[in-house]
């Protein structure tokens, strides 16, 4: 049995919920994990994913700021909500995937961007970014069942990530305090990263392109999983084609300039074979 899982940080539902529909037209996920969905539950649009056949859907959500959600064709049993750093955020969801070989964990994230000072003495949400890759890192350790992590991790810690590994060692998400804790928490439980598997170092792959540097491209990379001694049985693009820039699902690819922000592709995922899948992390990368 395969299934795909469509991840992307879509910077709120209600605004791009056209080009969520037509993300799911044109790539027909069995699951679309959301990050910084900016709506509390109450108010998530499910009537437009539900007409399109996702008819369950898990929310993490809050009023203006941050938010997940896990939209699936697939049945979902009851999610699970993790109060990290214990300050309330809405960062993470998991739910349980019954895949007909057996039960996945998925666990969607939305790391805490971190600010623009990469000093925690100076900055408190780069400290509390810090805290929440810590805590992750403990909680990695203990994960016991098959899991996918996927989300916007927000750190890019290779040098092939980022358009420039020098001029970025003091750039927020880019910083050793940050690619360091990274590294950890793919140790934590031997997580491969999905995309690195397929297209590995020295190759640059990048996610998001910032309008205050035009063109400056950046990968913020997850890390992902291993498959008990079986190759890894997962398929990635991100629709870097020529049909995506058509169907106006990839203007992150060449953004246009505006005063701030930035663009963020959505990565797709099938796996072919779910019983060889252990653990796998994956963000939203591009890949052609």
């Amino acid at each position: 049995m395969a299934f795909r899982i469509i991840t992307w940080n879509i910077n709120s539902v209600r605004a791009r919920l056209e080009l969520a529909t037509r993300l799911i037209k044109t790539y027909r996920p069995d699951v679309l994990c959301l990050q910084e969905t900016k709506v509390m539950d109450s108010a998530f649009p499910a009537a437009p994913f539900k007409k399109l056949g996702m008819h369950t859907i898990a929310l993490h959500g809050q009023k203006n700021h941050h938010g997940v959600a896990t939209l699936s064709k697939i049945k979902l049993a009851d999610s699970e909500k993790r109060n990290w750093c214990g300050v309330g955020d809405a960062r993470h969801i998991a739910v349980p995937l019954e895949t007909g070989a057996g039960r996945i964990d998925l666990h969607n994230f939305y790391v805490p961007a971190g600010g623009d000072i990469p000093d925690p003495q100076e900055n408190p949400k780069f400290a509390h970014k810090l805290k929440f890759l810590d805590e992750m890192i403990d909680w990695s350790a203990t994960l016991d069942s098959p899991s996918i992590m996927v989300g916007d991790l927000n750190v890019a810690p290779l040098p092939a990530d980022v358009w420039s590994h020098k001029q970025l060692l003091k750039v927020v998400s880019h910083t050793p305090d940050e690619t360091q804790r990274m590294t950890k928490l793919q140790d934590a439980h031997g997580w491969v990263d999905v995309m690195r598997h397929v297209k590995p170092e020295p190759e640059r792959l990048y996610s998001w392109w910032s309008y205050r540097q035009r063109l400056a491209g950046v990968r913020s990379r997850p890390p992902a999983g291993s498959c008990l001694g079986q190759p890894i049985t997962a398929r990635c693009h991100c629709g870097h084609d020529r049909s995506r820039r058509r169907s106006g699902l990839g203007e992150a690819v060449r953004p246009r300039p505006r005063a701030g922000g930035f663009r963020v592709l959505a990565i797709v995922m099938t796996i072919s074979d779910p019983r060889h899948l252990w653990f796998f992390a994956i963000k939203k990368q591009m890949c052609r």
